[in-house]
C-alpha cells in the first residue's frame, strides 16, 4: 500500500529566500515531526531558497535524528530543489547528528578535542 506524503516547502513555512534562523528551522523541523508521527513519508522543497546556514539545518533536520531513527528518516525524508552548496552542508549536518545523537559523549570528547587544538 502506497503511504501518504507531505510536501513541505521551506520557503512557504518560513516565509522567506533565507533559511537561517534557528527558529525557522524549527518550523520546518516541526511540520516533519508530525508528518512522520502519522507514518507519512516527506518531500522538503528548498525550491526558492537563496541561502541556507547550519544552524537553520540543524535545526529542521538535524534535531531529527534525536527524536526517529537513522533508517526512518533516510527512507521517509526527501530533499528536493536544494543547491549543490546547500547538499554539501546538509550532509555535514547530518553527519554530525548521527554521530551526536548516537553517542553524545563520544561527540563531546571528539569537540573537546577540537578546542584543545584550537587554543594552540
Amino acid at each position: 500500500m502506497e503511504r501518504l506524503q507531505t510536501k513541505i516547502s521551506v520557503a512557504n513555512v518560513i516565509g522567506d529566500v533565507y533559511g537561517v534562523e534557528a527558529d525557522e528551522g524549527q518550523k520546518v523541523y516541526e511540520l516533519i515531526k508530525k508528518a512522520f508521527a502519522e507514518n507519512r513519508q516527506v518531500a522538503l522543497s528548498f525550491l526558492n531558497i537563496e541561502m541556507l546556514t547550519t544552524a537553520f539545518l540543524n535545526t529542521a533536520i538535524g534535531q531529527l535524528y534525536s527524536d526517529f531513527s537513522e533508517e526512518k528518516i533516510k527512507k521517509d525524508l526527501r530533499a528536493e530543489s536544494i543547491s549543490d552548496s546547500g547538499k554539501v552542508m546538509l550532509k555535514r549536518v547530518v553527519d554530525t547528528a548521527k554521530l551526536f545523537y548516537n553517542d553524545p559523549e563520544a561527540f563531546q570528547r571528539l569537540q573537546n578535542s577540537i578546542d584543545k587544538i584550537l587554543e594552540h
